[in-house]
């Protein structure tokens, strides 16, 4: 019984802790532009990626071919 006595208060807590951070989240703007969202989710944004290394791709048994 002493468990139901600890258990019920510390559910009610993280329960409206758990609303007060949906509260808080919906006045700060975190639903507002769902559809941008969704769309930036599927743009390739290819320019933004550095340039891959030339030499990383050689293994090195050609890479050893090299110093001769």
């Amino acid at each position: 019984m002493t468990a139901l006595a600890w258990l019920i208060p510390a559910a009610l807590f993280l329960g409206l802790l758990g609303l007060a951070a949906f509260i808080w989240s919906l006045r700060s703007g975190q639903f507002e532009d769902l559809e941008g969202a969704a769309y930036r989710a599927l743009e390739d944004d290819e320019e933004d990626l550095p340039e891959p290394d030339k030499g990383a791709d050689r293994s090195p048994a050609s890479r050893s071919n090299d110093r001769t």
